[in-house]
């Protein structure tokens, strides 16, 4: 089976989409410039479906939520996550609302793309943010982290497809990662978990570039006679939660791994469902392994002083076996 690197499952996807319905559209800065990730989409499908904009996060936000009300289907790429908040407004005031507020009989279909993460090489606080919490708490809105090339090409599918305004975050780290995409039409469910790697002593829940050092961690632990299950959410709003809640019956202990601040991240959520559903199976303390709640440095240094690590899960996962 052939392989795709993250950004060319995201860019085949899209790719497809737009040839199947022509109501689909890209926007965003630099669609047309030589290096841009999406540069070929322009010259494929012409420059009204492959759209340069000025550089105005919120006009691009609120001219894709215009656009999805008039029926068609807007794919905005705002590059870094940083800037979302700029958009705040017309995502959650706008796009999450409208469907409610006209009782199903308006919806608002459109996906945001942007990239999160710190990059190991030390970008800067404005540009290496994890903020996918800010959007967790928005009735209406659903937020996409794949950690895999299969898994970012079949939500981006779903994505397109979805009804409602969905926001598709990438994680800078993982876009050159390699793996196995099929050539057929596959679709991966937003909403629905996926157990990366099984288990028996210690659940361990993350996601993005988390995920993977997670699985990680798990080989080292496995050398040492800890078998972890991993489980990537995939999708945090909605979450799976039974996948999780099953999870952490069978092996009764739970490690939370997360790039975004530790106090009220999507961790703390996990851990209050698992708390509500699943405590009398827990054989010790939730664990979460966080940012300790600081911007992310300019230095590399310093920026791995802030971002969770591989020796910071395993040393979580053992504090708990």
């Amino acid at each position: 089976m052939r392989e795709l690197t993250f950004s060319k499952a995201v860019y085949e996807a899209i790719r497809e989409e737009m040839e199947r319905d022509e109501r689909v559209f890209v926007m965003g800065e630099d669609i047309a410039w030589p290096g841009n990730k999406w540069r070929g989409l322009r010259d494929e499908f012409g420059e009204n479906r492959a759209l340069n904009t000025p550089i105005s996060e919120s006009a691009m936000v609120g001219a894709g939520v215009g656009a999805a009300l008039n029926g068609m289907r807007p794919i905005v790429d705002i590059m870094f996550a940083d800037l979302l908040p700029i958009c705040h407004d017309h995502l959650s005031n706008d796009a999450a609302k409208i469907s409610y507020q006209y009782g199903g009989e308006v919806s608002c279909p459109m996906v945001i793309t942007a990239s999160i993460g710190a990059t190991g090489r030390g970008i800067g606080p404005h540009h290496s943010q994890s903020i996918e919490s800010y959007f967790l708490n928005v009735a209406g809105l659903k937020v996409v982290m794949p950690s895999t090339p299969y898994d970012a090409k079949g939500l981006m599918k779903a994505a397109i497809r979805d009804d409602n305004p969905v926001i598709f975050l990438e994680h800078k780290r993982l876009r050159g990662m390699k793996d196995t995409v099929p050539e057929e039409e596959y679709i991966v469910p937003l909403g629905k978990a996926d157990v990366k790697k099984e288990g028996n002593d210690v659940t361990i829940v993350a996601t993005a570039y988390m995920l993977r050092l997670s699985l990680d961690a798990a080989k080292i632990l496995q050398k040492e006679g800890i078998s972890c299950e991993v489980v990537d959410p995939r999708t945090l709003l909605p979450l799976d939660e039974d996948t999780i809640i099953d999870s952490v019956k069978k092996t009764s202990r739970l490690v939370i791994v997360q790039e975004s601040p530790k106090a009220y991240g999507y961790g703390a959520e996990i851990a209050a469902i698992v708390a509500e559903n699943a405590l009398e199976f827990l054989d010790a303390p939730v664990k979460r392994v966080a940012n300790p709640g600081t911007p992310v440095p300019a230095t590399a240094i310093l920026e791995r002083a802030v971002i969770p690590s591989l020796n910071d899960i395993v040393k979580s996962v053992k504090e708990i076996i």
